[in-house]
């Protein structure tokens, strides 16, 4: 229990009205997107800059005390659960973006501001930030660099860290470090490429210097509608072994088609397999070469219908169609869990009949809506929370499709991170040396291990076989 000097303390440094208290209010920020387990704070504290964030984590290791960063809340591996730490810290009112450096392509934005805002800045100028989550309307760039984010377009762009040129970062004991900058490729160790992806278990960041990059000259968007899964898998390879890079290529299958139909009425044929949806940008020039080449590749694979959007507000609406299938899956099922994994693009057929067959198995409905271009698959698990033998074949079912990810030269994760979901699963591709060497690490940002506690890391010595993840409170 904190003590009430302590929250005085905190008030002072950032005003009564941004220390929450009130367990009504605290339930808000008991988990993120993984549901399945929860664990409200005893404080969430929301500073408005980083000399405010400063002050608090001063405050709080003086008394040893462990701390959360949050961002928008939008993550999907229990990243901001408070485990074995009381107080939250949210980066929801540091929102301002600092500075927009147009003729060299950079903006230093504050941690809490919205991925979508960014690319909103720059537009009239003929910019955009690249990495752009399903989320991206929600989720935070200090979210973003905490996960190291992706998104449809990663295909061609690359997610988070290959945006970043430099982090702020206040650590444990509330100094505050600059790693990184604005200029490409800083002598000596790569430390912000370190922090993105490290889950807050370095520090808080508070600012961000952010790569922009020229919108394309041209855009075209197909939608391609193919009679089942295995044909619209081989026309992904085919695509891509033909030397076609595109900026995204995205599946459905007939589930989570139907959901996104149901939800949206774009004109999906809810009949269909599978579609996907491609999208080739560049030069003006060329590029309806381009169009025909994957169109006649998606015929070769039985393709029965190719579509290209007509205009940009059709192309809008089916990247709105595919940016929200995760909310339109609530109509299916009271509750659903998304997985992330990664396989090699080759192995794609391969893990959706895995995850077919484990679905059936564990008798669970599965739906799949992912990043096929670069093997990042997201199956949607539909269950009831309320149902506890549901809920554990859930479990098992999520556990079973990262080891197959894993036996097929995969990962447990492309995007969503470890947090607290996949720690059972990290021995599956770290050896024992290799977790140890990761704590090293981080202890030389964290020597205390107060930032985040409880994430990323299994207990030393305990096997996947046998341990799982904490599960509670959502059941």
């Amino acid at each position: 229990m904190l003590s009430p000097g302590l929250l005085d303390d905190i008030r002072a440094i950032v005003g009564a009205d941004a220390v929450i208290t009130r367990p009504n209010e605290l339930r808000v920020y008991e988990c993120d997107g993984w549901t399945l387990e929860k664990s409200a704070p005893e404080v969430v504290v929301l500073p408005a800059s980083t000399g405010e964030v400063s002050r608090v984590l001063r405050r709080l290791h003086r008394d040893g005390i462990a701390f959360v960063p949050r961002g928008a809340g939008t993550g999907l591996s229990g990243g901001c659960l408070p485990v074995a730490a009381p107080v939250t810290i949210g980066t929801s009112r540091m929102r301002r973006i600092l500075a927009v450096d147009i003729a060299n392509r950079r903006a230093v934005v504050e941690a809490g501001v919205v991925n979508l805002a960014v690319s909103n800045a720059v537009t009239s100028n003929g910019l955009l930030y690249a990495p752009d989550p399903s989320s991206q309307m929600a989720c935070t760039i200090g979210g973003n660099v905490a996960e190291n984010s992706g998104g449809p377009h990663t295909l061609k762009y690359g997610v988070t860290t290959n945006h970043v040129l430099g982090v702020e970062l206040v650590l444990a004991n509330g100094d505050v470090v600059q790693l990184g900058g604005a200029v490409e490729d800083v002598p000596g160790y790569d430390l912000t490429g370190l922090v993105v992806g490290s889950e807050g278990t370095f520090g808080i960041v508070t600012s961000a210097t952010l790569r922009l990059v020229r919108q394309p000259e041209a855009c075209k968007t197909l939608l391609a509608i193919f009679e089942s899964v295995d044909d619209a898998t081989a026309t992904v390879s085919g695509i891509i072994g033909a030397g076609i890079v595109p900026a995204a290529l995205e599946m459905m299958d007939r589930l989570i088609v139907e959901a996104v139909e149901a939800a949206f009425r774009f004109g999906f044929p809810t009949d269909a397999g599978a579609v996907l949806i491609v999208e080739l940008d560049g030069l003006e020039a060329g590029l309806d070469e381009h169009v025909e080449r994957v169109a006649a590749i998606c015929r070769v694979q039985h393709a029965r219908e190719v579509r290209v959007a007509r205009d940009e507000a059709e192309r809008a609406a089916l990247w709105k169609s595919r940016k929200r299938a995760f909310g339109a899956v609530g109509r299916l099922a009271p509750s659903y869990c998304t997985q992330d994994g990664v396989v090699p693009r080759t192995k794609v057929p391969e893990i959706l009949r895995r995850i077919s067959a484990i679905g059936q198995r564990y008798r669970l409905r599965i739906g799949n809506v992912f990043h096929a271009g670069d093997g990042n698959i997201h199956p949607i698990l539909l269950f009831d929370e309320r149902n506890e033998d549901e809920v554990a074949r859930v479990l098992d079912a999520g556990r079973e499709i990262l080891e197959a990810c894993v036996e097929l030269g995969g990962s447990i994760t492309g995007e969503h991170g470890i947090g607290v979901e996949k720690i059972a699963q990290m021995p599956l591709l770290f050896s024992p040396a290799d977790l140890s060497v990761m704590q090293q690490l981080r202890r030389v940002f964290d020597p205390d291990g107060r930032c985040n506690p409880g994430k990323v890391f299994p207990t030393p010595g305990v096997c996947v076989e046998t341990t799982r993840p904490r599960r509670q409170a959502a059941i």
